[in-house]
Formats: C-alpha cells, sequence, structure tokens
C-alpha cells in the first residue's frame, strides 16, 4: 500500500492511500469535524489531479476522518478575511470540488455525520455516495451573506429538483441518512459497521470493470445534461466499442472467467 500524507499547521492531514488500483482520500482534521481551510483546498485539488496523472488507480474513494465527512469550509478563518481574501477561498474550495467531480475516475463518496455547505457539495461531487444512518446532509447559508454559484446549485438540482433545492437553502434545511437516501442524495445506506467493508465492495467491483466503459460512462452522463460543463478529453474510444476492452470483455465472457482488464 502507498500512502502519502500533507500536513499542515495545525495538525491537520489530506491523506492518500493506494492499494489495488483503489485509492483513498481522507481529509483528516476532526478537532473541528473536518473544517477545511484554503490550504487544504488548495491540497484536496492537487491530490485529484496526481491521480488522474499517475494513471495507477481505476477507482477512487473520498471520505472524512472519524465520525464525520466535512462540515464544509472553515467560517472562523473566514472572520480574518477581506471580501477579496474570501472570495479567493471560495474560489479554491470549487476548484477542489470540480477537480474530483471532472475526474476520469468513478469517485465514491463515504458519508458519516456532517456533509454541509462546501462539504455537502463535494460529496454531489462524487459520482456515487455511501452513507450511514447519522449522515447529514445540507446547505446551512442563508444566514451567512453567501452568493451561490451556478454550479453549486446546479448540483443540487440535478438530484433533487429546483424546489427542493430552494427549500433546502432558504430554510437551511437539514436532512439525516434516512431522508437523504429517500430524497436520492445517498445511492446506498449502510450501517457504520458496515461502511467500510461495503465501500470496498464497491470499489472493487468497480476497479474490475472496464476503463473504456467508465470514463465514456461518466462523459456521456455529463452530456446528457446541457447545465453541465464537460471538461473531458475523449481519448479516441470507437463510439459503440473499445479495440482493446471489448475483445478481452468478450473472450471472458465466453470462456466463463474474469475479465483482466489492464
Amino acid at each position: 500500500m502507498n500512502v502519502y500524507s500533507s500536513k499542515f499547521e495545525d495538525g491537520s492531514k489530506i491523506v492518500y492511500q493506494e492499494t489495488g488500483k483503489i485509492a483513498i482520500v481522507t481529509i483528516n482534521r476532526e478537532h473541528v469535524r473536518n473544517a477545511m481551510t484554503p490550504d487544504m483546498w488548495q491540497e484536496l485539488a492537487n491530490m485529484a489531479r496526481t491521480i488522474e496523472r499517475n494513471g495507477k488507480a481505476r477507482v477512487v474513494i473520498l471520505r472524512g476522518k472519524g465520525k464525520n465527512f466535512t462540515v464544509g469550509s472553515d467560517l472562523k478563518a473566514f472572520h480574518k478575511m477581506s471580501i477579496d481574501e474570501a472570495n479567493q477561498a471560495f474560489a479554491y474550495m470549487e476548484d477542489a470540488i470540480s477537480a474530483f467531480e471532472h475526474l476520469r475516475l468513478p469517485v465514491i463518496g463515504a458519508v458519516t455525520g456532517p456533509a454541509l455547505g462546501a462539504g455537502f457539495q463535494l460529496a454531489l461531487a462524487c459520482d456515487i455516495r455511501i452513507g450511514t444512518p447519522d449522515a447529514l446532509m445540507g446547505m446551512p447559508i442563508a444566514r451567512l451573506g453567501i452568493t451561490l454559484s451556478h454550479k453549486f446549485t446546479q448540483r443540487i438540482v440535478n438530484l433533487i429538483g429546483p424546489s427542493r433545492t430552494k427549500d433546502f437553502i432558504f430554510t437551511s434545511k437539514y436532512v439525516k441518512g434516512e431522508e437523504a437516501y429517500r430524497l436520492g442524495l445517498l445511492n446506498y445506506l449502510v450501517s457504520e459497521e458496515e461502511l467500510d467493508d461495503f465501500l470496498l465492495s464497491i470499489a472493487d467491483k468497480i476497479r474490475k470493470a472496464a476503463p473504456s466503459t467508465l470514463i465514456t460512462c461518466k462523459e456521456a452522463v455529463a452530456q446528457s445534461n446541457p447545465f453541465i460543463e464537460v471538461p473531458f478529453y475523449h481519448r479516441g474510444y470507437p463510439q459503440y466499442v473499445d479495440r482493446k476492452d471489448f475483445p478481452e470483455g468478450v473472450a471472458a465472457f465466453v470462456e466463463k472467467r474474469e475479465p483482466n482488464f489492464e
């Protein structure tokens, strides 16, 4: 297993682990429920781009340390910033969220405890979200004077629709795991005890899939929504089948074995 950790002045860390073609990114700032500083957002964005550049991982798990995903940006840090500095901090935040959203690899979010504000957005940027009953999701920003960007609102609208999105934001609504699952904000709901094993089982299924199918699925789904920016670079896959993965997939089916996609 390869392990890399980015450390910050207060002891906070963002940890990267890679094992069996599964990359695991963990936000570790437990003493403040994994609240993110501008430096941490920048490092998170860098980590997403590094994962894509090294080309070793097939699937990414994004999670928070302990019983929290992340409560979003550290509001105490904003109290000491000028307006221009605050705007720049939000730009760092959006850059990190978009970096994971636009990864060519499938990204699984493990939502335990709060995923609020920018943390909610980071969870929604994941392709699949697996949560526990203690998950808490929402956008409690109505009293903060935050103006929502198109990207911010569209991520929520895509999952729960315009009216529910406005309700969430107007009333600073929170939903726990059961309701988040019912609304479609979570794909799976499992107990805290089952979470790690379930995460790895889903990641293992994905890592065994044809890479060409995974990337073209993400691209096609993004293109199906006219409001989503599609930054993916098409790698020259044929329209219907991949020259490398398709023969291996068919051969494995006929030979009654697991395909071995490289």
